[in-house]
């Protein structure tokens, strides 16, 4: 990501401090809330492994993983240290709990987005561009930064909603789906990590080819549309 902000750099200084500030507020909040609410609704479901250690809380500290966080800034794709869930433990069942748990992350990025956006929904800020943003209010850049936040999270929500393990959609998939085709799906857990990678990075090289991109993009524009 940090490669496709050089020529930013050079040219608007200003402009590139603002987007990369926005860009590590969004993502460092947005991840945090993302794994404590996985964390969270374990917990209140029985289960108190993420809290035993230290997951329960919203310092992003207990929530980033440093090699995931390095990459999100360096090619726009990363991901946070995953919540540790103990299925067996979670009173409403290994399906339905783990179903439980893993949609609280995606709903809690979507909240935080609906947070965010509730200056901009009554007008209280504004947001421009970032390449004016050295000649922008104070209100400018406070609803700048809140939509950048907004959108971003939208953007987390909608991308771990994929169906593809170990993203939260998969298990969100599995735990919908009768017994005789989720067994079968389970069964294909494992290719999930390499598929997503292949997947992704078919999209970096040839992002006219980027299926998920094309999907994440078209579902933040209409999500984000609804919320603002």
């Amino acid at each position: 990501m940090i490669f496709h902000l050089i020529d930013v750099l050079q040219a608007n200084p200003a402009a590139f401090v603002a987007y990369l500030g926005a860009f590590a507020l969004a993502l460092v909040t947005g991840i945090a809330f993302h794994e404590f609410s996985h964390a969270w609704a374990a917990n209140e479901l029985g289960d108190d492994t993420a809290a035993r250690q230290g997951r329960l809380t919203l310092n992003p500290l207990a929530h980033l993983d440093p090699m995931g966080t390095a990459l999100l800034f360096i090619v726009g794709f990363g991901w946070g240290k995953p919540t540790p869930v103990n299925p067996y433990r979670l009173s409403a069942g290994v399906k339905r709990g783990n179903l439980l748990v893993a949609l609280a992350g995606p709903l809690s990025n979507f909240v935080f987005a609906l947070i965010a956006s509730i200056p901009l929904i009554f007008g209280w800020v504004e947001t421009i561009a970032f390449e004016n943003i050295e000649h922008a209010s104070g209100s400018e850049i406070l609803g700048t930064f809140l939509f950048f936040i907004a959108w971003l999270n939208v953007i987390l929500g909608v991308f771990n909603l994929i169906p593809i393990h170990p993203l939260d959609g998969f298990k969100v998939l599995v735990g919908i789906l009768p017994d005789e085709l989720s067994r079968p799906l389970l069964s294909l857990s494992r290719w999930g990590p390499g598929l997503l990678i292949a997947i992704v990075l078919i999209g970096f090289i040839r992002p006219e080819y980027s299926v998920i991109g094309w999907i994440v993009d078209h579902a933040a524009d209409v999500f984000l549309g609804i919320i603002t």
